[in-house]
């Protein structure tokens, strides 16, 4: 584990799991969290795609306080089978992707502090919540990812976590859907973005790709500024159809390939 980590590891079980705690929150904490929430409530309807719109009509308390993680998890449970687990901030890989696999979503318990209202370098639990969790009510995104997880199993042991981490970051992170209305975004990075959101739909720099699997495999992302670059799908059952096929001929098929920008 890296020491620069903001989260308190200290208190994590092997799954690196831990208590969320949630009367250690401040009423200062959970009065940034509103202001972030109010935040993006006003980019939401002209930039979320309608299914992340939909699923957010089902957590009504999300915009007041912090969430209780197991207040939400009961709903969620019935609805898809997921459940929100607590967790200190990033966790290693073979953690995450178990915790998929199981239909377990990791959340990070800490806040953001004042200063980092438009920018975080970690994610923290309003990224986690606001960006992650809805969607976790739509069926065939909670398989995707449940998929996923499995999937990052299987990249650990043939030494390709890095080309699936891409595509990862391409689609649940910073994902584009056509829509009736337009282009949206359903990734968790936009969504909880108070700056990228607007950015990714409306602006003419960056490039906007149909989604291609091979090729956001081997697109490199950027981790400190918006995005050069978002792969639009047309359906969350294109996303699932198209991943669906074995990996294995095709880590092995971009080995060989150059990275793209």
């Amino acid at each position: 584990m890296k020491p620069q980590l903001r989260g308190d590891y200290s208190r994590a079980g092997a799954d690196y799991v831990v208590a969320q705690d949630w009367a250690r929150y401040t009423s200062e904490e959970h009065a940034l969290y509103r202001r972030l929430f109010e935040r993006q409530s006003k980019l939401v309807p002209r930039y979320a795609c309608p299914e992340w719109i939909e699923a957010i009509s089902r957590l009504e308390s999300a915009g007041r306080e912090i969430p209780r993680f197991e207040e939400v998890s009961r709903p969620l449970r019935a609805a898809t089978g997921w459940e929100i687990v607590a967790v200190p901030g990033l966790i290693p890989d073979d953690a995450f992707f178990t915790h998929l696999a199981n239909r377990r979503f990791p959340v990070t318990v800490w806040l953001r502090r004042p200063e980092e209202f438009d920018y975080i370098v970690e994610p923290d639990v309003f990224h986690d919540f606001l960006g992650h969790v809805p969607l976790l009510f739509d069926r065939v995104y909670a398989d995707h990812l449940h998929e996923y997880g499995k999937g990052g199993l299987k990249a650990m042991r043939l030494d390709a976590v890095k080309m699936l981490a891409r595509l990862y970051w391409f689609t649940i992170e910073f994902g584009l859907m056509r829509t009736p209305l337009g282009i949206r975004a359903y990734g968790a990075g936009l969504l909880s973005s108070g700056g990228e959101l607007a950015y990714c739909v409306d602006d003419a720099r960056p490039r906007r790709r149909p989604f291609d699997l091979e090729r956001t495999m081997r697109t490199e992302y950027q981790i400190d500024r918006y995005q050069d670059t978002y792969f639009i799908i047309d359906s969350f059952e294109q996303l699932m159809r198209e991943t669906a096929p074995d990996f294995t001929p095709i880590y092995e098929r971009l080995r060989k390939l150059p990275a793209l920008r």
